[in-house]
């Protein structure tokens, strides 16, 4: 089964090529991230056509997440506990139908945070406790899990091209890291960092000064799986060729493949 999370970066103005990357790659189930429109302007019917269930929480203008599968989503649950207060559509979750289990999969987009110094900051650290909390709660249950998508947060220095140029972006600060490292140390295996230890894997160039071409990257894009998705896990990647399409998004498909 290949699983697979993209920030999609505007469903509507990037449909062709979400439409070719799901022709193209076939994944079994996705989670999309910033489609940046409201679930009844979301283009269910389109992906619907190639075999797709379609889960939508979405927010008009920005933010907002989808998910998509090709068995079907059963017990879909829209919005992170741990705040009613919070309106913003930046997770969604279900469970997919593998062969001979069943798998549990967690779409988000966790806030950004800048500028440092700001509600926006103190904000996505309130969102990765209740992300953290919420993990726990999942992990518990002992099942395959994935928690997946945009985390904003890049973990290490070998995550980015030029990693002092970050230091004082909220993507790199002490805060956000250590709370993904808390997150990851309830037990969860970061799937492309597992699969390529090394480095030099990114999901995301900017779309100024031709920071693509000169692979000036950073790797903000994450698969986190429980331990008995880990015990299935099998490779994971991205999708490096969508970058180079045109109208592009600025981030690039990551994917796991599990043996389910």
């Amino acid at each position: 089964m290949r699983i697979a999370t993209w920030n999609i970066n505007g469903v509507k103005a990037r449909i062709e090529g979400l439409l070719t990357w799901l022709r193209e790659t076939s994944p079994d189930a996705v989670c999309l991230q910033e489609i940046k429109s409201v679930d009844e302007g979301f283009p269910a019917a389109e992906i619907e056509a190639l075999g797709y269930s379609v889960a939508v929480h979405g927010q008009k203008g920005f933010n907002g997440v989808a998910l998509l599968a090709k068995a079907g989503l059963e017990d879909v649950q829209r919005g992170l506990p741990g705040d009613v207060d919070d309106v913003q559509s930046r997770y969604i979750e279900a469970i997919i139908r593998g062969n001979h289990s069943v798998v549990r999969i967690g779409g988000l987009y966790l806030p950004n945070g800048n500028p440092i110094g700001t509600e926006k900051f103190d904000y996505k650290l309130r969102w990765m406790r209740r992300l953290i909390a919420h993990a726990q709660t999942r992990l518990a249950h002992e099942e395959p899990f994935v928690l997946m998508g945009d985390y904003n947060v890049i973990p290490e220095a070998l995550d980015a091209k030029r990693p002092n140029a970050w230091l004082g972006d909220a993507l790199a600060q002490p805060e956000s890291r250590g709370l993904y490292a808390e997150l990851t140390h309830l037990g969860l295996t970061d799937a492309i960092r597992a699969c390529h230890p090394g480095g030099g894997v990114y999901t995301f160039w900017d779309y100024q000064a031709g920071s693509f071409q000169k692979d000036d990257g950073i790797r903000i894009d994450h698969l986190l799986l429980s331990p008995q998705a880990a015990d299935k896990l099998q490779t994971a990647g991205i999708d490096r060729f969508t970058r180079a399409w045109e109208k592009p998004s600025d981030h690039v498909p990551a994917w796991v493949e599990l043996d389910v």
